[in-house]
């Protein structure tokens, strides 16, 4: 593991103030993931950016960055949002029953899918939809960490769209009563937000991921947020949210 350290000096992570945020949090992740050989991480949020010489990432994407870099070699970091990922069909839900995760909804490519498990018909009748770079990724991974942000009291929009595509690995075991693919696989969700329903987000992808069948890691699951004033919209709060992110990170008092 690099010099966590310098890590969180180059990012800016800090000690700290009185939102949903904890360097411990952080830390505490870092070594529990260093302890394992192949660390997958998701980020799901968007920044677009209007000054090219000044990159606005998003506060997840950077909490994913420190993680990447802190771990080495032994993660894996991929921004969901630069990966053309096509809307589930919803074949779970036929009017003829449930044909999400067929086995002839195998993905019959050796490269796209060495593990032989990668099996929804949006990837085959889609041939440009990349969902098989995390799926290959995912299947050669010990532990998985998905990255949001908190967009109207929900995940973001990338992150809901990526784990509906995903819903085949649930399939499998609970419909299809198949063997559950990602038992062995630790999960957790670490997400941020301004002033709404941070802590539930991160409460209900937990129960999202129980249900999928991942082995579920509590040190994974928590979110930072700036205010617990949910009718704070003012042009300051939000101006303040960066720099309080990246200078004063706290998240112990609210657990």
């Amino acid at each position: 593991m690099n010099n966590i350290q310098e890590v969180f000096e180059k990012y800016q992570i800090t000690e700290k103030n009185g939102s949903t945020g904890n360097l411990k949090k952080l830390e505490r992740t870092i070594s529990e993931l260093d302890k394992l050989d192949k660390v997958l991480l998701l980020t799901c949020s968007n920044r677009y950016n209007w000054d090219p010489n000044k990159v606005d990432i998003p506060k997840s994407t950077i909490l994913a960055m420190a993680i990447q870099e802190a771990l080495g070699d032994k993660a894996i970091l991929i921004d969901v949002p630069e990966l053309n990922i096509v809307p589930c069909e919803g074949n779970v839900s036929r009017a003829d029953g449930n044909s999400c995760g067929l086995k002839k909804a195998l993905l019959k490519d050796d490269k796209k899918n060495p593990s032989g498990y990668h099996r929804c018909w949006a990837s085959l009748n889609f041939k440009d939809d990349e969902l098989w770079k995390i799926s290959k990724e995912l299947f050669e991974s010990n532990a998985v960490i998905f990255f949001s942000s908190v967009r109207w009291g929900q995940a973001s929009i990338f992150y809901q769209k990526l784990i509906e595509r995903l819903t085949w690995i649930e399939n499998r075991h609970a419909t299809l009563g198949e063997s559950n693919i990602v038992e062995n696989i630790q999960s957790g969700f670490i997400c941020t937000g301004q002033n709404w329903k941070g802590i539930d987000v991160v409460d209900t992808q937990k129960k999202v991921h129980q249900f999928f069948g991942f082995k579920i890691k509590n040190q994974f699951y928590w979110n930072w947020q700036f205010t617990n004033k949910m009718t704070d919209e003012t042009q300051e709060s939000y101006k303040e949210s960066f720099p309080t992110f990246v200078k004063k990170f706290d998240i112990d008092k609210f657990f």
